[in-house]
């Protein structure tokens, strides 16, 4: 009996401690992830909301500083409706100069558009060595691709409903906007409350650490733009291409969209030179945009962003990439401060050397918050 026992076959043996450790990983994860991509979802479906929103927090992150320093004088309503009002007048004020600009400079453009497209077809004919029938049937070509695609309605009424959706968020953005500046710190502490008792402190400090980095981020960020419209502008105006306000003005707003922004604004510069003074004066033009844009890229934002705003470049690719293919233009607006805040937060919450201190707190114009100080804050 005792050999029969003795030799009969064990059970298998355990399971390995890396596999329990391998498989602990990956529930969790896999937890995580799926949570992640139905935040994502949610968030897509509440996009006319959550863009607004999202635009206030980074408009609040720039203006907050001004807002503080307008409550030394007034209290915190008028403060932040002051800050508020300025901003619309800046924004008023950029659409009427471009408007006014577009308005009185349509019939120069259209005088001298003749004999720049004229230059064109000879620089193509003799280019490529195109004749002025083939050049027509291609241009007839592509007329009638589009015609006959049959969306030009459905287009139409998508622009319609687009243009209602940016006039509802615009209102959105701007209110948002008023009652971060307004309260924010209550509405924090509000949000703050939320979560345990046991992981306030943190989260209140890490918030404050996100909103810093935000900060920095935007008022770099605009500062760069700024200067990449001054350069373009100046260029524009020495070649006397149509548009030069306006063109300064469209690449100030498409500084904020990384890499594509650069690509697109420079592309309307050089086209406009390009159909009112030829290919010379487009390539004088190229070259402009191509100066200022590195002088900006190797000179201006490691300089102003510095260690403040320390994201790796590859990481800066890799978050436009994600963010543009689950959010479109917007993942790709949101993309580089969402990676900064990330990791200025990730720091803060490792301990990392250099990521010590609260200077936030100056931003915010209030201390870092314990659980008690937040229960203690007045609620909404």
């Amino acid at each position: 009996m005792a050999e029969r026992v003795g030799t009969e076959k064990s059970g298998p043996g355990p399971v390995p401690q890396v596999v329990k450790d391998a498989s602990e990983w990956a529930w969790r994860l896999g937890i995580i992830g799926v949570t992640v991509f139905g935040v994502t979802l949610l968030l897509r479906e509440l996009s006319e909301v959550v863009v607004p929103i999202l635009i206030a927090l980074l408009l609040t992150a720039l203006l907050y500083p001004l807002t503080v320093r307008l409550r030394k004088h007034m209290k915190n309503g008028p403060a932040g409706g002051l800050t508020l009002l300025l901003l619309l007048v800046v924004i008023a004020g950029l659409v009427t100069l471009v408007t006014s600009q577009v308005s009185g400079g349509l019939s120069e453009v259209a005088s001298s558009a003749a004999s720049g497209i004229d230059q064109i077809r000879v620089w193509v004919r003799e280019t490529f060595h195109i004749t002025d029938s083939q050049i027509t049937t291609y241009f007839d070509d592509v007329t009638a691709s589009i015609k006959q695609s049959g969306q030009l309605g459905s287009s139409a009424a998508k622009a319609g409903v687009t243009a209602t959706h940016v006039i509802a968020g615009f209102f959105i953005a701007m209110f948002a906007t008023f009652f971060f500046l307004y309260e924010g710190r209550r509405i924090w502490h509000w949000v703050v409350r939320l979560f345990p008792r046991t992981v306030r402190e943190r989260l209140d400090s890490s918030g404050h650490v996100a909103f810093s980095q935000l900060s920095a981020f935007v008022r770099a960020t605009v500062i760069v733009a700024a200067v990449d419209a001054v350069g373009i502008t100046i260029g524009a105006l020495v070649l006397r291409v149509p548009f030069a306000l306006a063109i300064g003005v469209i690449v100030f707003l498409f500084s904020f969209i990384p890499i594509v922004g650069a690509l697109l604004s420079g592309a309307v510069a050089v086209l406009l030179a390009l159909v009112a003074h030829g290919p010379v004066v487009a390539l004088i033009m190229l070259a402009v945009v191509i100066a200022v844009q590195q002088v900006e890229s190797h000179v201006l934002q490691p300089f102003l962003l510095g260690r403040s705003v320390n994201v790796h470049p590859l990481a800066v690719i890799l978050s436009i990439a994600a963010g543009s293919i689950l959010a479109g233009i917007v993942g790709a607006l949101m993309a580089v401060p969402t990676a900064a805040v990330a990791n200025a937060v990730v720091n803060h919450l490792a301990g990392w050397p250099g990521t010590a201190g609260t200077p936030e707190a100056a931003i915010l114009d209030t201390p870092s918050a314990t659980p008690a100080a937040v229960d203690a804050a007045p609620a909404e």
